[in-house]
């Protein structure tokens, strides 16, 4: 068997820099809390997004067992559209009812399901049997699901936290079971 953690990232604030958009302050304390929920998890390596947040979130896991945190291009979040949209809950549900949908400059739901469902199948195959730890974010974690398990979809997006963890257990490159390990009773301020 093996385990890919999804960690989709700590709160942060926003800003249109993608790449170096970093935690809040709560957000990094609930990358603490990140950080001591795998205390007693074997981890075998730890890939992130390359963006800031992700990256941040997961750093502290790496670090108490002597890994780095390898970044992948095709593990960063979806693009929704090369301008900022206006309305993001509204953009978010035309994109997911129209899957071959793309706002001018950003990714259909298809394409981001086929990068990171390609990006996590070639991970399970090159490192069949270890325990995977993942920075993610929201659509790109939650449409690699889909890619492997069509029931995952806005609802089970829209019911995320930031943080949140997901284990993917699958075997060959068949996903078997995925279950939540995070509390959100934990979080700085209780449940978000």
């Amino acid at each position: 068997m093996t385990v890919i953690y999804f960690v989709r990232h700590a709160h942060s604030d926003y800003t249109p820099d993608e790449y170096g958009r970093k935690l809040s302050n709560r957000g990094a304390e609930d990358a603490e809390r990140v950080r001591e929920q795998f205390k007693d998890v074997s981890v075998d390596l730890v890939f992130s997004s390359p963006y800031a947040r992700a990256i941040e979130t997961v750093k502290g896991v790496a670090e108490d067992r002597g890994l780095d945190v390898h970044t992948i291009e095709a593990l960063k979040e979806r693009r929704l559209a090369e301008e900022p949209v206006d309305d993001f809950p509204a953009a978010i549900d035309h994109l997911w009812s129209e899957p071959n949908y793309a706002f001018p400059g950003g990714e259909s739901n298809e394409m981001a399901q086929q990068r990171g469902g390609d990006m996590i199948r070639t991970l399970v195959e090159e490192y069949e049997g270890k325990n995977i730890v993942i920075g993610s974010h929201g659509n790109i974690m939650v449409l690699t699901m889909k890619y492997f398990d069509v029931s995952y979809g806005l609802d089970f997006w829209k019911q995320l936290t930031m943080p949140d963890v997901y284990k993917l257990t699958f075997e060959g490159v068949t996903l078997v079971e995925v279950r939540r390990m995070w509390d959100p009773k934990t979080m700085v301020g209780g449940t978000q």
